[in-house]
């Protein structure tokens, strides 16, 4: 019987964050640049891609994480949130304004690789190579109707298995369990933050998962439940506009807070300079 691992604090994360760059240093970047306080990955889609294909051949694990606008004031909050986060393997932006932020500081970020467009390039991967993919988050419908898509539109991956995202935290041993049972090659997580990032950061070498991808509400666009921004707004960083206009009521006032909380941090940010970043050299 495996023993569950005990609920991680953040001196506990920061020390296995250590430890899996030791032992995995062919899988991270060398340098990290820091944007608005929160350290990451200066890569592109195609170099992300090959680091899981590295992962994948070297049967080693690979844990993703994405930041947007709305992470990235939250994790200015929420210590444990943060240190999840930035003890990934790869810390990418997902965001427009993240890209923006960094150019007018420098070093700047190459480009946006979005949490989405990444599930479906390991969609694409799995397709090719076969993989066995498993499926985490969402309502049950929404769950659904993505392994339905998953396997229309990718007949070469194996979905492993799935659980919707709607479980408590007694039983998380339960649900890494049957992570670890489907013996898959990719876990994508579609739950909240910060439930998918403390998740995938406390189970992940219980599960044996090679890469670890939190996506978000990704599964919701790939199921047709919401749809995305045309790719003018994404350009314009609009992404976050397209959301309210859908959903008014819900959205309005936690963008109106979150937009704001960013833009006095950015402000900051560019006027203190890295300072502000734990961990910077």
């Amino acid at each position: 019987m495996d023993t569950p691992y005990a609920q991680p604090t953040g001196r506990t994360l920061a020390a296995s964050a250590e430890a899996r760059r030791a032992a995995r240093g062919s899988q991270r970047p060398k340098t990290r640049i820091c944007v608005c306080g929160v350290m990451m990955d200066p890569l592109t889609m195609p170099e992300v891609l090959e680091r899981v294909k590295t992962a994948l051949r070297e049967r080693a694990r690979l844990n993703i994480s994405v930041v947007n606008v709305a992470k990235l004031v939250n994790m200015r909050k929420d210590e444990m949130l943060c240190r999840s986060v930035t003890s990934g393997d790869l810390v990418l932006a997902d965001g427009m304004p993240l890209v923006w932020l960094s150019r007018l500081r420098g070093p700047a970020l190459p480009e946006r690789v979005t949490g989405i467009d990444l599930m479906y390039r390991l969609f694409e991967l799995a397709d090719r190579e076969g993989l066995r993919v498993f499926l985490l988050g969402a309502t049950q419908d929404v769950l659904d109707e993505v392994i339905a898509v998953a396997r229309r539109r990718y007949p070469g991956a194996c979905i492993a298995g799935a659980r919707n995202g709607y479980f408590t935290e007694r039983q998380d041993e339960e649900v890494a369990r049957q992570v670890r049972e489907a013996r898959a090659d990719v876990l994508l997580v579609a739950m909240s933050s910060p439930k998918k990032e403390l998740f995938m950061r406390r189970w992940e070498a219980f599960m044996n998962v090679h890469v670890c991808h939190g996506v978000g509400g990704s599964f919701d666009v790939m199921a047709g439940k919401v749809r995305r921004a045309p790719m003018w707004m994404q350009r314009c960083g609009l992404e976050w506009l397209y959301r309210v206009v859908q959903e008014p009521r819900r959205l309005w006032r936690r963008y109106l807070v979150t937009n704001l909380s960013f833009a006095r941090l950015a402000l900051v940010w560019l006027i203190r300079g890295n300072r502000s970043c734990p961990g910077y050299p």
